[in-house]
């Protein structure tokens, strides 16, 4: 007969015990479950920080101006400075411009913040990861406003763009009419309000996998695009700006988990439980242990060979 393998029940629970949980071995750090508190807690000192460090940049306006002059005139050289000619068209139908106004003054945050929530509820194990993207667009964004500062396009001397909330009356801008000496006017470079939404929206397609649900995901980034346009708070190399940012997110978050953030799993597998190696020992003082181990099991009996039956005398007649 063949060799035949044993496997014992203490092996078995080691096998169990020890699941794999690396996703791969360029990975500087697994995933973990988020903490409500702490996360509440960082997104509300980190906008903090975002908001001091943006409008404490030195608003240099004669550099900030010189610079818009040479983003449109590239534009006009590359054939897409169309950014009056939608300025002035949307601003015509009033109730839309409106509409843009508070479009580019709320959902900026909240679609951004609900995200989020919806990542920390049904996603938990790509939470940090995409969190992080978020959060590295931001600082790299930081950079951008203190080393290029830029006007948008509606305090540009001379070329007649409308500033859409001082002519609408509207809460629509931190940067005009009352409201602007609560914000550096001049951090237009690169667009957060691309760089956010398009976090939001990668985010939403990559994960969901309801088709109206993602083709949502898609439009918003896309309508974002004209708002910042046609409120005149934007070029549209200002969004390539804030692409180029989120690329740069999510190269830092790639290269900190070994993974993109949308193939990493779902849920956080909880930590295995350490089995034990050997059969505990004897407590000191030589007293008996709680537990008695199982006895073995008996050993199957051997069969004696069949003896061959004796051979009866033969009669003789």
């Amino acid at each position: 007969m063949g060799d035949m393998t044993v496997t014992t029940l203490e092996g078995r629970q080691q096998a169990v015990s020890h699941p794999v949980t690396d996703l791969s071995p360029r990975a500087r750090r697994s995933p973990r479950r988020p903490r409500l508190w702490f996360e509440i807690l960082l997104i509300a000192v980190s906008y903090w920080t975002y908001s001091l460090i943006r409008n404490a940049v030195p608003e240099q306006r004669s550099e900030a101006l010189r610079n818009a002059d040479w983003i449109w005139q590239l534009e006009q050289t590359l054939g897409i400075a169309v950014e009056k000619s939608v300025n002035h068209a949307v601003n015509s139908v009033s109730w839309l411009i409106v509409s843009m106004n508070y479009y580019y003054a709320t959902l900026h945050f909240v679609v951004t913040l609900g995200v989020l929530v919806w990542l920390f509820r049904s996603h938990p194990g790509r939470y940090a990861a995409t969190r992080m993207v978020l959060f590295s667009t931001t600082a790299v964004a930081l950079a951008g406003y203190y080393l290029y500062p830029l006007a948008p396009p509606r305090l540009m001397n001379g070329e007649a763009f409308i500033d859409t909330v001082m002519v609408h009356e509207t809460w629509g801008s931190m940067a005009s009419g009352d409201l602007k000496n609560m914000s550096n006017q001049y951090a237009a470079m690169p667009s957060m309000h691309i760089g956010w939404s398009l976090w939001c929206g990668l985010t939403i397609f990559a994960l969901t996998t309801v088709p109206w649900v993602r083709v949502l995901g898609l439009l918003y980034p896309a309508a974002t695009l004209v708002v910042i346009v046609a409120t005149a708070n934007h070029f549209w190399l200002d969004a390539v700006g804030g692409v180029l940012c989120l690329a740069f997110g999510y190269a830092v978050a790639r290269l900190w988990y070994g993974a993109l953030p949308h193939h990493l799993p779902r849920h956080v597998p909880h930590p295995p439980r350490e089995a034990a190696t050997a059969p505990p020992g004897p407590p000191a003082g030589g007293a008996a242990p709680d537990t008695v181990p199982a006895p073995p099991l008996p050993a199957r009996p051997r069969t004696a060979p069949e003896q061959p039956a004796p051979e009866q005398p033969s009669s003789s007649v």
